[in-house]
């Protein structure tokens, strides 16, 4: 880790993914979301406002400590208790059926061992239980997706890490998921970027 990566990056993804237009997909991909519930990739807070009643609490799990700080507001506001409860996705400190569901939004993309960390989630959910999520990914016209693979490597570097054309729909599906919900749609910018996958996925 690095001053770019730790100073720069959070404040980066802080600025680019609270932009105002993502706010109509936060707030999809949190309805419905229950019980005990982790949300993976927590960032800055930007979730929290659409948290519904229905969610008893959360344990974010977040590995920037620049990223926690940010969310120190959002946070103070939180109707529901909220606890940094995990660092790293890919190796989840939590019992075998801890939650009711899962939240992840923007976050699929950067983690470097995805396959991992979404055997982790399915790990710590109840049968039944439900991962939401809203992510950028592989777009479904071949003539972008050929440009998100030249862009790719420079994406990576300048943005943490984060991948355009990684396949969320089948790396969930990979990971044992059922998809109950799926809507694949471009949001507006770049389609290389903007290329949403936007469900709901049941760990059976």
């Amino acid at each position: 880790m690095g001053i770019y990566s730790d100073q720069v990056v959070p404040r980066l993804v802080n600025l680019a993914c609270g932009a105002g237009s993502n706010n109509p997909q936060r707030k999809r991909a949190c309805a419905g979301l229950h019980g005990r519930m982790m949300e993976i990739g927590f960032g800055s807070g930007l979730n929290i406002p659409f948290y519904p009643a229905s969610v008893e609490s959360v344990s974010a799990v977040e590995p920037a400590d620049l990223g926690w700080q940010l969310a120190g507001k959002r946070l103070a506001k939180a109707t529901v208790p909220v606890e940094r409860a995990g660092l790293d996705g890919q190796s989840l400190p939590f019992a075998n059926k801890s939650f009711d569901s899962a939240l992840s939004t923007w976050t699929m993309c950067t983690i470097p061992d995805i396959a991992a960390a979404l055997a982790e989630v399915r790990r710590v959910l109840v049968p039944g239980g439900t991962l939401h999520f809203v992510e950028h990914g592989l777009a479904p016209n071949p003539s972008v997706q050929v440009w998100q693979h030249r862009l790719n490597p420079i994406q990576k570097a300048i943005a943490g890490g984060c991948n355009l054309d990684r396949n969320i729909r089948g790396l969930v599906e990979d990971a044992g998921f059922e998809i109950r919900d799926l809507d694949e749609f471009y949001a507006d910018g770049p389609k290389f970027i903007a290329a949403l996958s936007l469900g709901v996925a049941v760990s059976p």
